[in-house]
């Protein structure tokens, strides 16, 4: 079985495809951050007009390089939410048409689920059942993965998720978007013990997080550092580094230790950040646990990711109707199960 894979939730545009047999043929996509950095952020309506332009082009040369005629394809997956309403719309129609056109089944991909699934596009997958920590720009969660379309939420952030506490110190240290990167390459030259700020809600049990207080944290350090040298800010964005790390390796032993599993995940954005990356697989080996990660493409937001998720599900005879649907919130937990 072979798929076409669709993916604009937000400032990405990206087609894959996918064969259950042979793997990963092909995967294109284009990245919006130039068109945004002037704004210091994702503009929704500028997304979804990019995404007009670029999608078509990208499945056009997804299917070229994948030596796959449109009539070869079995399906088409695409994110379906959540994301940016205006954006997920793009590919959902765009994908919804294809496949009535071809007629062939289409079904829509929970985002969070792709990031979920993207350390299966490896040579050496995570086995199930696992604990998953999902870190990217808006989410933050602790997850038992049982099984394909099997998820419990263990633990969430109650507020702004570790990526958004990034980006948003990485704003008031005057970096430009998309700051979360920018933030991680400038804590290398911070000075360990310059400063140091909460790891919030470690002091309690449980597995929820929140970094709004580490934000706020950050907001009096900066304002305090007068004047705000490039060595200053460079120890601000180490200390924030280390709090954010420290947090999420933290409570990801603690879900190991929960559920008494011993494979670890972690995907999404966040999971490129090479500190979170040492510290945790230092730390799970200590506990004789083991931690996967998608490779360092495969962390942002991509359609292989999407691929994975939407052939599963339609080899298990899942598929949606001919209407055009996206969500911008969809709760993880309302997914069916695979053999559903």
């Amino acid at each position: 079985m072979r798929v076409l894979a669709i993916e604009s939730s937000c400032d990405e545009s990206a087609a894959a495809v996918l064969d259950a047999e042979a793997g990963l043929l092909a995967h294109e996509l284009y990245s919006q951050v130039e068109l945004h950095r002037t704004y210091g952020g994702v503009v929704p309506e500028l997304a979804s007009r990019d995404h007009v332009r670029r999608l078509l082009p990208l499945v056009k040369t997804a299917l070229a390089r994948a030596l796959t005629p449109p009539g070869d394809l079995a399906g088409i997956a695409y994110t379906a939410g959540p994301g940016l309403i205006g954006a997920l719309l793009t590919g959902a129609s765009l994908a919804r048409s294809l496949a009535y056109a071809l007629r062939i089944p289409a079904i829509g991909v929970h985002h969070l689920e792709g990031h979920l699934l993207a350390p299966l596009l490896e040579r050496d997958p995570p086995p199930f059942p696992h604990v998953a920590l999902l870190v990217s720009g808006g989410h933050t969660q602790l997850i038992e993965v049982a099984a394909i379309g099997s998820y419990r939420v263990l633990g969430e952030t109650r507020d702004d998720a570790a990526g958004e506490a990034f980006d948003k110190t990485a704003k008031l240290l005057g970096l430009p978007y998309p700051g979360g990167p920018q933030l991680a390459e400038l804590a290398r030259r911070g000075t360990a013990g310059a400063f140091t700020f909460p790891r919030p809600m470690l002091d309690r049990p449980g597995l929820e997080f929140s970094f709004s207080g580490l934000k706020t944290a950050a907001l009096h350090a900066v304002r305090g550092a007068a004047p705000l040298t490039e060595q200053r800010r460079a120890d601000i964005a180490r200390a924030v580094e280390e709090a954010i790390v420290d947090t999420l390796s933290a409570k990801a032993l603690r879900a190991l230790e929960y559920t008494g599993l011993r494979a670890l995940v972690v995907s999404g954005g966040v999971s490129a950040n090479h500190s979170l990356r040492e510290r945790l697989s230092a730390a799970a080996r200590g506990h004789g646990a083991r931690v996967y990660y998608p490779r360092l493409e495969f962390c942002t937001d991509n359609a292989a990711m999407i691929a994975v998720a939407g052939l599963a599900r339609l080899r298990a005879g899942q598929h949606d109707g001919l209407a055009i649907e996206a969500r911008a919130q969809w709760p993880l937990a309302s997914l069916p199960p695979l053999a559903a």
